[in-house]
């Protein structure tokens, strides 16, 4: 019982440790896009500004916004869907070892 318990927290241990970091990335991937979702924001706020202090309207004037809040968004969504990927990329290689660690633990147990 001793050892089924040391075993066992032994297993634990591992199991957190290889999930410490696992987090910051969920973080970023739920951050990313509303990071982008502010510069899309402020991206249209330059568009609204540049037209109200403009005598005649062009394409050029809305260009420079337009293109930030393009950039912004893109940006957002790609950091965002990597870092969610990455994030259960890892999640499913732990979840994967830590059965394989259980696994080895029952036949060990088994054996002695």
């Amino acid at each position: 019982d001793e050892m089924e318990r040391n075993i066992e927290t032994t297993t634990n241990l591992e199991i957190t440790k290889m999930e410490k970091n696992t987090g910051y990335l969920g973080i970023i991937a739920s951050v990313a896009p509303m990071l982008g979702f502010i510069g899309t924001i402020s991206g249209v706020i330059k568009i609204f500004y540049n037209i109200s202090l403009a005598d005649n309207i062009s394409i050029g004037l809305i260009a420079g916004g337009l293109y930030q809040k393009m950039i912004c968004s893109g940006a957002g969504l790609i950091v965002g869907v990597l870092a969610y990927a990455g994030y259960h990329y890892l999640q499913l290689k732990i979840d994967r070892y830590m059965i394989r660690l259980q696994e080895s633990m029952i036949q060990f147990l088994k054996a002695v």
